[in-house]
């Protein structure tokens, strides 16, 4: 249990000084690194039976209380399977585990820590489908994908490895060459070559990639969610919807079902990231809406009138314009 949670505050470890992000307790963000704030708080405890002493300022309870839940938080930690890793996780287990103490108290605990609060969770209902749906023309297992990668609160540009069976067949001889001939010259330390070989394999669609002291050749794809349109960058919540998006998939291997290709060359469809269907956690946060000019599945339809039903993200708004008619008004310089 202590290795795990050692391991687990290593890997995420990253104070965050970003004036976007609101800053806990911690000096860390919910958005980053609140799960290994808790993780190191637990190890603590587990060591030394001493809960947070900054805790007392966010909750009504004794020492003695705040002892209890934070054994019954690594009973639950060690049950877990995977362990949380994501703000949203971790907040889930802590209310879970504390549900039946005070509500101030549970909502106290998640304020120290920067995890988000109960009103703002929201229940997630589909998985990774058991078969491939109808419609599917091929499937993809993204590489880690890059916070840099996320476009806006819709588009996503991901690397899948070409050792993947579908795509070892499909590198082009020249890209194949390319990354030989690289990989030989930066043994050489010739970095200027290694660097004008990578450019070769950009403009082709490819790079190489270096996983984990691994050089991998990988193939780009631009990937278009299916079913949804998110608030462009300069709409209202449309840098929130840009922040949901990467928040989610940022280092994530990601599962794509592409059911097509777009005018504008991306690839169209639904995208899985740890079992979550990406396309309904953005509905139900009210950062997209259901795109039902290319879109008719009732699921989609329904999880955006649960959000506005509950007024949360963009629909906070009395009426909040739609990204088609925005783009329409300004290609036509209204």
């Amino acid at each position: 249990m202590g290795n795990a949670l050692r391991l687990l505050y290593q890997h995420c470890w990253e104070p965050t000084t970003s004036d976007s992000q609101p800053l806990g307790p911690h000096g860390v963000s919910a958005d980053t690194v609140g799960v290994a704030a808790l993780a190191q708080d637990l190890l603590h405890f587990e060591t030394t039976s001493q809960v947070p002493e900054g805790l007392k300022k966010h909750v009504r309870s004794s020492k003695k209380a705040q002892a209890n839940w934070y054994n019954k938080l690594l009973e639950a930690w060690k049950e877990a399977k995977p362990p949380p890793k994501r703000a949203e996780e971790a907040s889930r287990l802590i209310i879970e585990t504390l549900k039946r103490h005070q509500k101030a108290d549970i909502e106290g605990l998640l304020a120290y820590y920067g995890l988000p609060l109960p009103h703002t969770l929201v229940e997630l209902s589909s998985g990774v489908p058991s078969s491939l749906p109808q419609g599917v023309k091929f499937e993809l297992h993204t590489l880690p994908v890059d916070v840099k990668a996320v476009a806006d609160g819709d588009t996503i540009t991901v690397y899948v490895s070409t050792a993947e069976p579908r795509e070892s067949s499909l590198v082009p001889q020249d890209v194949q060459l390319a990354a030989v001939q690289r990989a030989k010259v930066r043994a050489e330390r010739n970095y200027a070559e290694a660097d004008a070989l990578q450019k070769k394999m950009v403009d082709s669609g490819y790079r190489v990639i270096n996983i984990q002291n691994e050089e991998v050749l990988a193939r780009k794809y631009r990937i278009r969610l299916r079913g949804i349109d998110a608030p462009e960058s300069s709409m209202p919540y449309g840098e929130e919807a840009k922040e949901e998006l990467a928040k989610l998939v940022q280092g994530k291997c990601l599962k794509v079902l592409v059911y097509g290709e777009d005018r504008y060359g991306r690839s169209v469809g639904d995208v899985y990231c740890n079992n979550i269907f990406v396309q309904e956690l953005m509905l139900k946060k009210g950062l997209a809406w259901h795109y039902t000019a290319y879109d008719h599945r009732m699921e989609l339809a329904n999880w955006e009138k649960e959000a506005r039903a509950k007024r949360v993200g963009l629909w906070a708004s009395s009426n909040p314009e739609e990204p088609w008619e925005w783009r329409k008004d300004r290609r036509e310089g209204r």
